[in-house]
This record gives structure tokens, sequence and C-alpha cells, in this order.
């Protein structure tokens, strides 16, 4: 994997680090290579059944690289959408830990991630208007399923950032630390989901993720194949049979 992103197994958690600190970690091609690759990783890996993604340095992500863009374009990938992870993320649940801040394109990378722990000091906002572009990696979309429209508009035609202090009242962020101490919160919110069964939890992620907008009768074809997945795998067997004999279970994502 590119240096521009580090992975660390922690038990059953996979820990993401965008590893471009002296450009803010902004986005460049090799990035969003390294980052796609952390994806399959965290996906490939029975073992794993959480991902938390951070950045190394004093923010999240700057977002895209504008020198990188001049010369390059934008750094997308077939399939994947920019950085990497913009159109597809990951099967797995996956938390953005935000220090410092998030920014155009890293808040399009943390909107990217299915839950945010953020410290209390960091700033989250969607620049692009101010450069002569619009936040065109999934933030218009996604923004306003995560706090109320209005903010989700003022935020992309100000270009001004909001505190995480807001973003928390708002619903963006699930959890405030300290400064310095969001990657740790991550940490214990990836160990305490990957306790859960992982065919389980993907199956829920997939049903938030996907079924937001459709009708009832979508939503329950839909859920019918991830039922009969989860509900028929060894892992129903094995959490059952844990649950009758009062122990922790044994999951093997089968």
């Amino acid at each position: 994997m590119a240096d521009e992103v580090l992975t660390e197994v922690r038990d059953r958690v996979l820990l993401i680090t965008l590893n471009r600190p002296e450009a803010m970690n902004s986005v460049n091609f090799e990035l969003a290579q390294g980052l796609a690759a952390a994806m399959e990783e965290l996906d490939a890996d029975t073992s794993l059944s959480v991902g938390v993604l951070t950045g190394n340095g004093r923010g999240f992500s700057a977002g895209m690289d504008l020198k990188a863009f001049v010369t390059g374009g934008m750094p997308n990938l077939e399939g994947r959408g920019f950085a990497g992870i913009t159109e597809q993320s990951c099967a797995k649940p996956l938390i953005a830990a935000v220090e410092g801040f998030a920014l155009a394109g890293g808040l399009e990378i943390a909107l990217s991630c299915d839950l945010v722990v953020a410290a209390n000091n960091a700033r989250f906002g969607i620049p692009e208007v101010g450069v002569g572009l619009f936040a065109a990696a999934g933030a218009l979309l996604r923004l306003p399923r995560r706090v109320p429209y209005g903010i989700a508009m003022e935020m992309a035609l100000t270009a001004d950032p909001i505190p995480a202090t807001k973003a928390a009242e708002y619903g963006l962020v699930n959890r405030l630390t300290e400064p310095g101490e969001a990657v740790g919160a991550a940490l214990e919110l990836a160990e305490r989901i990957a306790r859960n069964a992982p065919l389980g939890l993907q199956a829920s992620k997939a049903m938030l993720v996907e079924m937001q907008g459709r009708t009832e009768a979508e939503f329950w074809e839909f859920q019918r194949a991830h039922m009969a997945q989860v509900f028929n795998s060894a892992d129903a067997t094995e959490g059952a049979t844990a649950f009758a004999e009062k122990r922790a279970p044994n999951w093997t994502g089968q």
C-alpha cells in the first residue's frame, strides 16, 4: 500500500490513516489509490469487522490537492470516485476520527463514513465555491441527510465552516472529545461495534444506507436477501447458542 495511507490491525478493527501531513492530508492520486486499497483490505479480511479512518498531523483532510488538480485533474478512481471512497466506501462499518478540520473533499471523505467522532475544536466545511468549484464528491447529496437542509445550503453557498460542537448538535458528529482524543474514542466505539456479529453489522449498514428515500415495499424486498444470508448463517446459530450458554459468541463472519 502507498505510504500516503497507512493501515494497522487492532484486533477486529482496522485503523486507516491518511498520511500526507505536510499537505494537510490533501488528496492526490496516490492517496486515493491507497485509501481504495484500505477499503478493499477491510472488506476482504474476515477477521476484521470495523474500520476507523483518521488523518496524520494537525487535521483530518483539507480535501483535494489543488496543485495536483491543476496539472492532473480530480483524483477520482473508476468505480470508487473521489479519494477512492466517495462513490463506493466499504461494506463494513467505518468511523471517521476527525482532529483539526475536515474541509472540502475532506468533509466528503468523512461523509462517506458511517459515524463521525471529532475533537471539540475541529471544523467542518465545504469551501469549494470560494475557489471556483463546488462540492462535487458527495457533500451535496449526503450533507442534507446529516444536518438540516438550511444548514447544508448555507455551508454550500457561504463556504464558511461550522465548529464540531455545532456539527454535533445537528447530528453530523456522533461523539465529541477533547483535542487529541478523537482516534482513541473512535477505536473504543469501533471495539464496541466489533463485539457484534459481522454479517449482521454489514446487513444493518446496507439497509440504512441503501433504503433512504425508498418505498416500504422496496425496503421489504431489499431486506429479503439480507435475511436469507444472515438468519441462515453459522453466526446466527452461534449467537443463539452463546446466548443460551451465557458466554461470549465466537464470530466467524459465515
